[in-house]
């Protein structure tokens, strides 16, 4: 159906097949929960520029709709908002991206705002990639020809950049169940930890998230890491979580002194922060190296609680 109202052509199918047909055929802007795209619409109207464009809204999509559970793992529609993230039963490997979800701006937000237009907008302090990094999630794009599925950490390419061609939706989020999860005597515990200037309705200065699964023997069977806010696109500490591996918590001297020394500047070198309003690089940099300090320390206390 398209509608007049001072857009250049507004589309609001209810079908997935006819919002593919329509990409096929024009250039169209896409939007779900429109909460990015509404305030960007407003600044440039301010300043003469009213920026006329086709937009198909998907809002309408059923199909698009849900959390469901696969036989490897499992499948966020593309219109999951923040608050049907919190209000779903799921396991703790998602406990991460839900404490992102509670710091997506405000409860107004949140019940309108979608995980999957925080990806595709794809700001470098986008809250939902740490913690989705970390699934190691994928993304479902279909198209009018047929659909792909790619790796998040392929799929964004840059600040508002993504591998999503114009004739394509993002339709769902794709999380495979950790492999060691079945493994009995397994503890998993996933964090997120954001550090801004105020506690709500916050843009992120660096951003961290971690998920970590501990065996019988007190053994990391499994670590993944990752910081945003700090490059371009957020990044998993794959040399930190290499760093990581094996340890074993009887082999540590106790405190938080002893975890905070295994995380150095080193193991973000290949991050590229900038000097913005919210904070300059070297302060990124420090906070970076901080917050996964807390992280670490968050799930070593976490697991030795589990089993004292």
């Amino acid at each position: 159906m398209q509608q007049n109202t001072g857009f250049a052509a507004y589309f609001r199918p209810d079908k997935l097949e006819d919002s593919l047909e329509l990409l096929s055929r024009q250039s169209l802007r896409v939007v779900a929960g429109a909460t990015d795209i509404y305030p960007a619409r407003v600044a440039h109207r301010a300043w003469a520029n009213p920026q006329l464009e086709s937009w198909l809204d998907i809002s309408a999509i059923s199909s698009l709709q849900g959390i469901t559970t696969t036989a490897t793992g499992w499948r966020l529609g593309a219109l999951v908002t923040w608050s049907d993230l919190l209000a779903a039963d799921l396991p703790p490997c998602f406990n991460a991206l839900k404490a992102a979800a509670r710091e997506v701006g405000g409860l107004q937000i949140q019940n309108r705002a979608t995980v999957a237009g925080n990806l595709c907008n794809a700001s470098p302090a986008a809250d939902g990639v740490p913690p989705l990094l970390c699934l190691d999630a994928q993304v479902e794009l279909a198209s009018a020809g047929g659909k792909r599925v790619i790796p998040l950490a392929e799929f964004i390419l840059g600040n508002r950049q993504t591998m999503r061609r114009s004739d394509e939706l993002l339709t769902a989020i794709i999380v495979p169940s950790p492999g060691s999860t079945a493994l009995a005597g397994n503890s998993l515990d996933s964090r997120f930890f954001k550090l801004g200037a105020r506690k709500y309705l916050v843009i992120s200065i660096v951003m961290a998230a971690g998920l970590v699964q501990w065996d019988e023997n007190k053994n990391l069977v499994d670590c993944r890491f990752s910081i945003g806010s700090c490059s371009p696109v957020a990044q998993r500490l794959t040399a930190f979580e290499n760093d990581l591996a094996g340890l074993n918590l009887d082999d540590m001297a106790r405190g938080s002194l002893a975890v905070a020394e295994l995380v150095t500047l080193d193991h973000i070198e290949f991050l590229s922060p900038i000097d913005d309003v919210r904070a300059d690089a070297i302060y990124r940099r420090n906070a970076a190296v901080a917050c996964l300090q807390e992280l670490l320390e968050s799930h070593v206390s976490f697991y030795r609680a589990s089993v004292s």
